[in-house]
C-alpha cells in the first residue's frame, strides 16, 4: 500500500465545515487583532536597541526595509485569505494548494508559533506586573513568582498562569465582547505610544541625527534584518477568515492595514527616540524610558510601563485566539483529535480547543523556562511565510477556487518568488540552535502525522 501524503483539501468542504462560525468581523477588527499582535514591548526596546548596534539613526530606514519585505508576505497573505476564507490560516492554505503533508507541516509550524510565543509574553507580563505590584508594597512568596526550579526556590510562575487564563475565559465568552475589550486595549496602546512620538518631538535635537548612518547602509540592512522579526504576527488576522463579514474586502484590509499602521508607529518611535538621545547611549534594556528620563519626562516612563502591559494583554488575545482557530482547523481536518475540531452549539466557537490551548500555554509559561526556546517562534513563522508566499503559484492555477472581485498580489509572479526567496534569506540569519530545536520540534510533527494523522484524516476517509 503506497502512501498519497500529497492529497488535497477541498474548499468546499472547508467553507461546509465551517459554516457555523458567527460572520462578526469587519476590518477594523481585524486590524485591531493585527496590531495588537505586532505591537507588543518591541516598540519600546528595538528601535533603541538596532540604533546602538547597527544602524544608528538610520533606523528608521532600518524599519521601512523590513516593512518592505514583510508586505510581500502580507500581499501573499491577503489573496490567500481572500480565496480561501477558511480557519486555520496558512495550515488551511497549505492542505488546498501543496497537500496533507505540507499543510500538517505548515500547521505543526504555527502551533509552536502562536503556543511559544503566547507561553514566552505570559512570562513577560508577570515581571511587568509583578514589578507594579512591588511599586505598591505587595511581595509575591518567590514560591509562586517563576517556573519550576525547586533548586532556586520557584515552583510556578501563577501570574503567568492566571493571566492566560483570564484572557481565555474572556474569549470562551464570546468573539463580539472579547473583540469590544481588545478593540479598546489595542487603543490604549496606540494612544500610550502616540504620545511618546508627540511629547518626545519637542525634545528632539537635529545634531544627534549626525552621522545618519554612521555603520553607512550595511548597518541599515543589518538593521532591516532584526526589525523584521518584529512584525511577525500580521498572519494571525487571517486565522480569523471563517468569522468575518464579506472577507474578500475585509481580509486584505485587515491584513495590509496592520502592517501599514505597524509601520508608521515603528518608525515613528525610531525617528523620536534617536533624536532625543544620542544611538550611542541606546544600549540599555529599556531604551525608551531611558530616553525620556534623561529629559525629565518619568510621568511618562510610568506611562509607557502601562502601554507595555497592554501591549503584552493584547497579543495573547489574539495569539490565543488565532491558536484556537488552528487546533480547530487540525482536529476538523482528523489530523488530531476530531473532538478538537467541534464548535460549540451555544456560541459556535471552537471552546474545547479553545480550553486545550489555554491549558497547555499557562503550564508552559507557569512551569517552564523559555529564554532559550523563543527563537523557535522566527523560524516557524518564516517557513508558514515563505510557503504561503510561493504557494500563489500553485494557487492560480486552480480553476476550482475562484477569486472574482478579490484581492491578488500584483506583477504575479515574480512578487511571490521575490517574497518567498526573501523569507528563505531572513531563514538564514538565524542561529544553529535554532535549527537543531526546530528539527527536533518538527521531528516530533513528522511522527504524530505518520502514527496518527494519516490514518484518521478525513481526506483519507473520503478517499476509501
Amino acid at each position: 500500500m503506497s502512501l498519497n501524503i500529497m492529497r488535497k483539501e477541498s474548499l468546499d468542504r472547508y467553507l461546509g465545515e465551517d459554516k457555523l462560525f458567527v460572520k462578526s468581523m469587519n476590518a477594523r477588527d481585524l486590524m485591531a487583532i493585527g496590531i495588537g499582535t505586532v505591537i507588543g514591548t518591541g516598540i519600546f526596546i528595538l528601535p533603541g536597541t538596532i540604533a546602538a548596534k547597527s544602524a544608528g539613526p538610520g533606523v528608521s530606514l532600518s524599519f521601512l526595509f523590513s516593512a518592505i519585505v514583510c508586505a510581500l508576505a502580507a500581499m501573499c497573505y491577503a489573496e490567500f485569505a481572500s480565496a480561501l476564507p477558511v480557519a486555520g490560516s496558512a495550515y488551511s492554505y497549505g492542505n488546498v494548494v501543496f497537500g496533507e503533508f505540507l499543510g500538517w507541516l505548515l500547521g505543526w509550524a504555527l502551533v509552536l508559533e502562536y503556543m511559544l510565543a503566547v507561553a514566552s509574553v505570559s512570562t513577560g507580563w508577570a515581571a511587568y506586573f509583578n514589578t507594579l505590584l512591588e511599586a505598591v508594597g505587595i511581595h509575591l512568596p518567590k514560591a509562586i513568582s517563576g517556573p519550576f526550579d525547586p533548586a532556586h526556590g520557584t515552583y510556578i510562575n501563577i501570574v503567568a498562569v492566571v493571566i492566560v487564563l483570564l484572557i481565555t475565559v474572556m474569549l470562551d465568552r464570546g468573539m463580539q465582547s472579547s473583540i469590544r475589550i481588545n478593540n479598546i486595549a489595542v487603543f490604549l496602546k496606540i494612544a500610550i505610544i502616540l504620545i511618546f512620538i508627540i511629547v518626545g518631538f519637542f525634545f528632539i535635537k537635529p545634531s544627534n541625527y549626525h552621522p545618519f548612518l554612521p555603520y553607512h547602509m550595511k548597518g541599515v540592512i543589518h538593521g532591516a534584518t532584526i526589525g523584521f522579526f518584529a512584525y511577525l504576527g500580521f498572519d494571525c488576522v487571517s486565522s480569523s477568515a471563517a468569522e468575518v463579514k464579506n472577507p474578500k474586502r475585509n481580509m486584505p484590509l485587515g491584513i495590509i492595514g496592520t502592517l501599514a499602521v505597524a509601520t508608521i508607529l515603528y518608525t515613528g518611535v525610531a525617528v523620536v527616540l534617536t533624536g532625543m538621545v544620542k544611538y550611542t547611549k541606546l544600549d540599555v534594556a529599556n531604551p525608551v524610558a531611558f530616553a525620556l528620563q534623561m529629559v525629565h519626562q518619568d510621568w511618562l516612563a510610568e506611562l509607557l510601563s502601562i502601554g507595555a502591559l497592554i501591549g503584552m494583554f493584547t497579543m495573547m488575545v489574539s495569539m490565543i485566539y488565532s491558536s484556537s482557530r488552528l487546533i480547530y482547523a487540525i482536529g476538523r481536518d482528523g489530523l488530531l483529535p476530531s473532538f478538537l475540531g467541534k464548535l460549540d452549539k451555544k456560541t459556535h466557537s471552537p471552546q474545547i480547543a479553545l480550553w486545550i490551548v489555554a491549558v497547555i500555554i499557562a503550564a508552559m509559561g507557569g512551569l517552564v523556562s523559555l529564554d532559550q526556546l523563543t527563537s523557535l517562534v522566527n523560524i516557524g513563522t518564516l517557513f508558514a511565510f515563505m510557503l504561503v508566499s510561493f504557494g500563489i503559484i500553485p494557487l492560480r492555477k486552480r480553476k476550482d477556487i475562484g477569486n472574482r472581485g478579490g484581492f491578488k498580489v500584483p506583477l504575479y509572479p515574480v512578487l511571490p518568488i521575490i517574497s518567498g526567496l526573501a523569507c528563505l534569506a531572513m531563514m538564514t540569519q538565524l542561529q544553529k540552535e535554532t535549527y537543531i530545536g526546530a528539527a527536533i520540534w518538527f521531528g516530533i510533527g513528522i511522527i504524530i502525522y505518520f502514527t496518527y494523522g494519516y490514518w484518521h484524516s478525513k481526506l483519507a476517509k473520503n478517499n476509501n
